[in-house]
């Protein structure tokens, strides 16, 4: 509201805004199931010097989490502050899937946009429907949101353009996201020189088998991810080359984990500890790494404080401002998750509390056998997996993958992989009730409605 009235006063007075009140732009980019296979996130294999270098100009989340590990549901929770759960975006928003969020949000587009801001997306939307979502415009993106070169001259021509106001840019890749063949890497991206790699190079999680498959298809997937952070470069230097770097809060994050079995659409590390680094004029450009646990539900209340504009108090969120340039703040040592569709047809509800030690998930419909993904089902890596009825699969069972109990607990300090369930350990039973008890009273906090149908004894 604050940053309206500047703007109507400056416009009434034929003053530049900039003489009214200093500029508070955002730019907001969003990769499109990446984990953290970032150089500065301490992969040694991927070329990012992209994110990198936006590491050195701001702070570098070492422990953010994703809420969701899907796509809709996950870009709903980092627009709005609130759970998935919370919002109504249960699951994917296009095609038959047909999620939409509640009529009733406020959305980060929609609450700047009443504060006086232009906004703007380029590239991947992927939330429902566009009342709550909306953005003055959708910029041109010819030959789609892989195509970077393209996308950062739409972006930087939005920056440029002459105007009183504030802007707000949503960056939205589609890399590194599965295309129809592969990782879109056959075809031609302008201004892109291509990052190849190497299968036998790559360096297989825990989580994957360790085999031809996923070594090719890793592969694949990191030339995707230096795609992405070629045009990732390229909006940081619109930002710089059009004067804005000193008045522009930027954030990279991804909506979740790469697309493999075992991460992607699970509450498991690998599908949620995911990276976020935000550059913060206010920061001096300093380079800080933060132990800070951090949940994307606190995105939204972040770019709305940058911008002091409305806070909903319904948000669930809480603005990271205050904690940036800090390598150690008190109070952040817990997050939540909330998983109940992908697709339309995958439905499997978990709800997850993780501490610094701990991670407690809750399979409410636990007595399904776990749905997979299209994309994750079709994957080389899988198709391969049940071609040769193999029984492992990195370093959790195939069995354990698809039946789930009831109850997941995992001591991550000695199980950092999650493998070895203790929730029926006599010996963690009272971390166990206490975790409980603490996820029930956060169900019952964000009106969870899964609450009432599955009870826990």
């Amino acid at each position: 509201m604050i940053c309206r009235l500047v703007y109507l006063l400056a416009v009434v007075l034929g003053v530049p805004i900039s003489a009214a009140a200093a500029a508070r732009n955002v730019v907001l980019m969003i990769g499109d199931d990446h984990g953290r296979q970032v150089g500065c996130y301490g992969d040694t294999v991927v070329k990012t010097p992209s994110l990198d270098r936006l590491a050195t100009q701001g702070t570098r989340f070492a422990h953010g989490f994703a809420a969701v590990s899907s796509c809709s549901p996950s870009r709903s929770v980092i627009l709005t502050g609130w759970f998935n759960h919370t919002n109504g975006q249960y699951g994917l928003a296009h095609g038959v899937h047909n999620f939409h969020s509640l009529a009733r949000v406020e959305s980060v587009p929609a609450l700047l946009k009443a504060a006086g801001y232009r906004t703007a997306i380029v590239g991947k939307y992927h939330v429902e429907p566009p009342e709550v979502y909306p953005f003055d415009e959708q910029l041109p993106c010819l030959g789609g949101p892989r195509q970077v070169a393209t996308m950062a001259e739409s972006a930087r021509a939005f920056i440029a353009r002459g105007s009183n106001q504030p802007f707000f840019l949503l960056v939205g890749f589609a890399d590194p996201h599965r295309a129809n063949k592969g990782f879109d890497n056959q075809t031609r991206h302008r201004g892109v020189q291509p990052v190849k790699y190497r299968p036998e190079d790559i360096l297989v999680p825990a989580w994957l088998p360790d085999n031809a498959d996923s070594r090719s298809e890793l592969a694949e997937y990191y030339e995707s991810v230096s795609r992405m952070d070629r045009g990732i470069g390229m909006i940081l230097d619109a930002v710089e080359t059009t004067g804005h770097r000193q008045d522009t809060l930027v954030i990279y994050i991804s909506d979740n984990g790469p697309p493999f079995p075992g991460a992607k659409t699970t509450l498991y590390d690998p599908g949620i500890h995911l990276p976020l680094i935000i550059s913060s004029p206010d920061q001096g450009g300093r380079a800080v790494t933060s132990r800070a646990m951090v949940s994307w539900v606190d995105i939204a209340p972040t770019i709305l404080d940058w911008a002091k504009a409305k806070v909903p108090k319904e948000i669930s969120g809480r603005s990271l401002l205050p904690i940036l340039g800090q390598s150690d703040p008190a109070g952040w040592d817990v997050v939540y998750g909330s998983h109940t569709f992908h697709e339309v047809t995958m439905y499997y509800p978990m709800r997850m509390i993780r501490t610094r030690q701990y991670k407690y998930i809750l399979n409410l419909a636990h007595e399904l056998e776990y749905p997979f993904a299209s994309d994750l089902w079709g994957s080389v890596t899988w198709q391969g997996i049940l071609s040769r009825a193999d029984k492992q699969y990195g370093q959790r069972s195939v069995q354990a993958l698809i039946h789930r109990p009831q109850e997941e607990l995992y001591d991550l300090t000695k199980d950092p992989d999650e493998t070895d369930n203790l929730a029926a350990d006599p010996a963690h039973a009272g971390a166990l009730k206490d975790l409980r008890a603490r996820l029930r009273a956060w169900q019952e906090e964000t009106q969870d409605p899964w609450i009432i149908k599955y009870k826990h004894e």
